[in-house]
């Protein structure tokens, strides 16, 4: 099995603060990989410099055997990985397909230059992660959360890329709307994704991932399974808050 993200000495600095502390890991394709840590920990600041979205002190990063280096955001996309946000962040003035529409656009933009949009992929994405025909030309500002939480899994799964970094896709939701979102990202790792999920949510990550690294302050303090990281005395020093 090959490794879809590789992450090497990893360390991002602001001023005196160690944000990213050599940190390194691999994930492989197909495997579904959650990271865990206390607030403040470092795990979005991870997820900003897989997507270029922050540049790295130091260390690399590689995406299917290939390295990023100082590659902007929409490069990475176009090699194939895309992440949602902790708070979403959709086109509040855009309808439902519209903003889907958005996520299709990195990589066919020219085919929708020279043909016009593919509204049946649209709408077959929209559908896909629970959307009713109703929703279709519903403004993203009249979304509830849960709603929201799909918009942003359509967006990021629209651009094509095969490994998503999905950031507290549970955040704000019901035990309804947690369900299911926990089963379109089962329907997701059945499809063959590559996952990497930062959620404080533990119950709700346990049976999606195969496996869990933990971090404070930018470090991996452990890395196994769900039940190894849970049960590891350091985490639960830390994360957990027992002694």
């Amino acid at each position: 099995m090959t490794h879809a993200l590789e992450i090497r000495n990893l360390v991002k600095t602001f001023g005196g603060l160690v944000a990213t502390d050599d940190l390194s890991f691999d994930i492989k394709t197909g495997q579904s990989v959650g990271l865990i840590g206390p607030n403040g920990a470092g795990k979005t600041t991870v997820f900003s410099q897989i997507m270029g979205e922050l540049r790295q002190t130091s260390g690399k990063i590689s995406l299917f055997g290939k390295t990023l280096g100082t590659r902007p955001t929409a490069e990475r996309i176009r090699r194939g990985v895309s992440r949602t946000y902790q708070i979403p962040r959709p086109f509040l003035e855009l309808s439902v397909l519209e903003n889907i529409r958005v996520g299709f656009m990195p990589n066919s933009i020219w085919s929708m230059i020279t043909k016009g949009p593919d509204k049946d992929r649209e709408i077959q994405l929209a559908l896909d992660v629970g959307f009713s025909q109703n929703d279709f030309e519903k403004p993203a500002s009249d979304l509830s959360m849960g709603d929201l939480r799909k918009l942003e899994l359509a967006r990021t799964i629209a651009t094509g890329a095969k490994v998503l970094l999905l950031d507290e896709v549970f955040a704000g939701l019901t035990t309804g709307e947690i369900s299911q979102i926990s089963g379109l990202i089962q329907d997701l790792r059945a499809k063959g994704f590559t996952m990497l999920m930062v959620s404080h949510d533990l119950p709700a990550l346990e049976p999606l991932v195969d496996h869990v690294i933990a971090i404070e302050r930018g470090r991996m303090i452990a890395t196994g399974t769900f039940n190894e990281v849970i049960n590891d005395e350091t985490v639960r020093a830390s994360y957990l808050g027992e002694v």
